[in-house]
């Protein structure tokens, strides 16, 4: 029984009426009733029309979180629909059958606001996969699991401390995850983090990408930035690349990298980690004259608000003027950015800036996306985040 309203003002309901998930603070004008943080509330218009019932988030500017826009019972067996289906949608693509890691929750565009879920197998593990454990009731184990089952939190965000929450990291059921899982992605072999790594330890919405990278690097050099665990370099050299070169701050992320590129069968050789920061190297690199044959870019993120768009546009260029410089003729540059606040035109604009200081022509080749599994529901146009180009020096 939902006992608390959140009543919008006069002419502010047509987002939701189009099914937008967030309520902002600005559109509210009243709450009945006294929620608790996360309490499910009803959202109507000025009229009293229903328009949904989502969760409350007092201490955000998204003070509405919305799981459903129609009357509904916000309980274990709306949870359970919602997560079945998404994994339904992933067998459709494939997607678990291929790989033993993806995203099985992608929050506002898989109907479960704030929820990203991803599921991590080891290597050769015919588990199911998490969504039988995601099912039980919290305290009860799945039947028929084993103790290699388990949801581990990683709730450890900057943005909660925009919700008003604090961040926490454990298990929630099961068993702890290992120091390290070993993942197969499109047939590559990979090294996870899940305790200490980035995010969930492994950039999956990249997944579809360095298949396409894979797909030009025979016989190529290739230079490898902001590289993490060297997901693209593994994908380059699956691919018959010549060598590979990582750059990342961080050389526990270069230290997986080595060990990913040994469990793939690739020798020391064939890959390069340096430790050290991007900007600074690639100046070196083009004050060296070196020169490669694939250059891929893809950094964190620039822009966490629009006030920070204008001095992340301007590294944006900076990388990728340097990117252009130190490609060969002929060369291609991956370029990324996973803001997404910066929108595709504005980004395939910046990129050809940085082409024109660099003194080179380019072309696009193709224009990259988020991960099929990671995808963006279409009343939330936030959802889609990650945009790439590949182009031809």
């Amino acid at each position: 029984m939902v006992s608390s309203q959140v009543i919008l003002k006069h002419g502010r309901d047509r987002n939701v009426r189009a099914r937008h998930p967030w309520v902002f603070s600005g559109a509210v004008d009243k709450v009945k009733g006294k929620p608790q943080s996360g309490a499910t509330v009803e959202v109507r218009a000025a009229n009293g029309d229903l328009l949904g019932l989502g969760a409350w988030s007092p201490a955000s500017q998204i003070q509405v979180r919305l799981w459903t826009c129609a009357e509904a019972s916000i309980d274990h067996g709306f949870f359970v629909r919602c997560i079945r289906q998404a994994l339904a949608y992933r067998q459709q693509l494939g997607i678990p059958a291929r790989n033993s890691a993806y995203r099985l929750i992608n929050a506002e565009s898989d109907g479960l606001p704030g929820v990203v879920v991803d599921v991590l197998r080891l290597a050769g593990d015919a588990s199911p996969t998490a969504s039988r454990v995601l099912e039980t009731h919290p305290g009860r184990r799945p039947a028929g699991s084993d103790s290699g089952q388990g949801v581990y939190e990683r709730s450890d965000v900057d943005v909660r401390k925009k919700e008003g929450l604090e961040t926490t990291t454990g298990s929630l059921k099961g068993a702890t995850p290992p120091a390290h899982i070993d993942i197969v992605e499109e047939g590559r072999h990979y090294r996870v983090d899940v305790l200490n790594g980035h995010k969930t330890g492994f950039y999956l919405d990249q997944r579809d990408n360095r298949s396409v990278l894979q797909q030009y690097a025979a016989g190529k050099t290739v230079l490898n930035c902001f590289s993490y665990t060297g997901g693209f370099s593994i994908a380059a050299l699956h691919g018959g690349a010549a060598q590979a070169t990582n750059i990342d701050a961080s050389q526990p992320a270069l230290d997986i990298a080595a060990q990913a590129a040994a469990l793939n069968g690739f020798q020391p050789s064939q890959m390069e980690n340096i430790c050290g920061d991007v900007f600074k190297l690639l100046r070196e690199y083009r004050n060296e004259n070196r020169q490669f044959d694939i250059v891929v870019l893809d950094p964190p993120k620039f822009a966490d608000n629009r006030k920070q768009l204008e001095k992340a546009a301007r590294g944006y260029k900076d990388i990728n003027l340097l990117g252009f410089k130190l490609l060969k003729p002929g060369g291609l540059l991956f370029t990324f950015s996973c803001s997404g606040l910066m929108e595709s035109s504005l980004f395939q604009k910046i990129v050809a800036d940085a082409a024109v200081d660099a003194d080179c022509d380019a072309r696009i080749l193709r224009k990259l996306d988020q991960a099929t599994d990671h995808p963006t529901r279409l009343a939330f146009p936030e959802g889609y985040y990650l945009k790439g180009l590949v182009c031809q020096k």
